[in-house]
This record gives structure tokens, sequence and C-alpha cells, in this order.
């Protein structure tokens, strides 16, 4: 027999893919979990093989809602009816974050044609941006030490820039103060580590969804602010439904608690006569009315692993 068709050469091949890839079997079982898949979910190989994913090690999001791996789910789906399938999704990150992947799914068969399992691959759809790279760049004065956005006073100096490029140039744009709620009674139940590492969750996550035009800081102690490019009313709106929707689907691993967290967020868009007070004091009017409506905890604990 070639050595090219050595079984082993076949997995340590799939192993060194930087896809993600993973294999499932009749029960949702994982029993193999490739070096790509660990370095884009932050799980390691022995955190997963030997487990369902119905445990909540993968949390899929649809865009709709995050949803653990069940009967829904492409690889059930694909292993009940034998068709391959392609989707746009997000994975939950080992920190917690929601990564965005174009996920893959087929089915394994053995010999005789029958089913047995079913091989995901996923790859990673974040790209690099200007965004990413002034954040590498940012000095150690002007970075938030808690989330490493940048902090209160470089986000004010850069929503003055922009209220200067609108005064002068007409150029539009937007804010969007988001608000995580309820976050000093979630340090007072689970310690101030917890409410960091939150946090530090719900920033990646917010910066994974802009776009790179976009700016994203610290505000305040539980706030941050967002500065939209180019953009008006509607697209302010849409960017603070996708915001709220994205973030619910991150969540936290916390001494065996699956924690989630609620934002709540206000916006505004630049108008004549503006100055950052008259603009921030509008954010903050939409965020009151946004919070009046219902109220949420900032992380609710929603299992045990």
């Amino acid at each position: 027999m070639s050595e090219l068709q050595d079984p082993e050469i076949f997995q340590t091949v799939l192993d060194s893919l930087p896809t993600g890839v993973y294999l499932v079997d009749r029960n949702g079982k994982i029993f193999f979990w490739n070096q790509g898949a660990e370095r884009i979910t932050g799980f390691m190989r022995h955190e997963v093989v030997g487990r369902s994913g119905r445990e909540s090690i993968l949390v899929h999001c649809n865009g709709q809602g995050c949803v653990d791996c069940g009967a829904t789910c492409s690889c059930s789906l694909t292993m009940h009816d034998g068709k391959p399938r392609e989707a746009r999704m997000r994975l939950r990150h080992k920190e917690g974050h929601p990564i965005p992947v174009l996920m893959r799914t087929v089915p394994i068969r053995d010999r005789h044609g029958i089913i047995v399992g079913a091989a995901e691959s996923f790859e990673e759809q974040r790209l690099a941006s200007d965004r990413d790279r002034r954040q590498r760049n940012l000095t150690y004065d002007c970075a938030d030490e808690t989330t490493g956005m940048p902090n209160h006073e470089f986000t004010q100096f850069h929503l003055r820039e922009n209220l200067t490029s609108f005064e002068q140039y007409h150029l539009p744009f937007g804010i969007m103060r988001i608000r995580v709620d309820r976050l000093k009674e979630f340090q007072a139940a689970y310690g101030r580590q917890a409410g960091d590492a939150i946090l530090r969750v719900v920033a990646q996550t917010m910066r994974d969804s802009l776009r790179p035009s976009d700016f994203l800081g610290r505000w305040e102690e539980d706030e941050f602010l967002v500065i939209l490019a180019n953009c008006g009313t509607p697209g302010v709106e849409r960017a603070a439904a996708r915001i709220r929707r994205v973030v619910s689907c991150a969540g936290l691993r916390w001494w065996g608690d699956e924690l989630t967290v609620t934002t709540w967020v206000g916006h505004s868009i630049a108008q004549a006569g503006d100055t950052i007070d008259s603009l921030l004091t509008r954010a903050q009017g939409s965020l009151q009315k946004m919070t009046a409506v219902g109220t949420g905890p900032a992380a609710t604990t929603t299992g045990k692993s």
C-alpha cells in the first residue's frame, strides 16, 4: 500500500487544515476535532472529544437566536435526510463572544451507504480591517484597562472630531450609547472579575459586528459608545437592532454556570447646531425610553456545564 493511502495520513491532513473540522456520530457525540477548530473556537480537543454538542459546547446563533446543537441544527438534519448543508451562523467562542463562520455539513456513510454520522467544517468570516489595526496600535494611555477598547477620554476626542467634520463638511454620523443592564448587581452576585469578563465579552462581540469605519469605545462603567460614520437614522436604527441581537448570542461560562448578557441601546444622529452634550443627551433620552419598556438581568444563569 502506498504511504499516501495510509489512513493516518488522511487524519494528519485533516488535523493540520486551517479550516475547523469536526466529526460526530449518530448520537451527536464528537469523535474528531482538528487544530483549526481549536484555533477558531478556543476549545481544545480534550475539552470536546467524547462530548455531545447538546452539552452546550457549541452554541449556534442563526440570526434569529441562539440554540444548542439539537434536533433542528444542520448536523441533525443532515444525518436525518442525508442532504449536505451550508449556512452562515455564529459559534460561541470559549471566551464567550460569537464568531461569524460559514458552516458546511455533509453526511458520513459506511460502505453500505448507511449514514453513521456527520462531518462539519467551518471557516471564520471575520476579516482584518483598519479598525483592527487601529485597535492594536492603541497606546496604553488610550486603551481602557478592562476591555482593551479606547477609553473614555479617547472616545470623547474621537466624538469631537466627528462633530467638527459634520459642522465643516456636513459628513453625517450617528452614535449609540450601549448599556450593560444591571452590571453592579451582577458584580455584587458574582464578583468583580466576572463583571469584567462580561464587559470584555460584550466589547469583543460588538467590535466584530460593526463596520470597519465605525468606532467603539468605553464610555461609562456600564456603558459603551459607538460612533457610526456616514450614517443616518435608518442606518443607526438597524445597527442598534443588530447590536442587541448579536450580543444576545454572547455568553460566559463562570464556575460551571452559563451566563448570558442583556444590553440596552440608545441612539441619535448629528444635527445642525449640535454640541457633544446635546448629541449625547438625545442618545441618553433614547436609552431611557428603551429601558422603560422593560428590563432584564445583566447576566442570567442558563445552565450548568
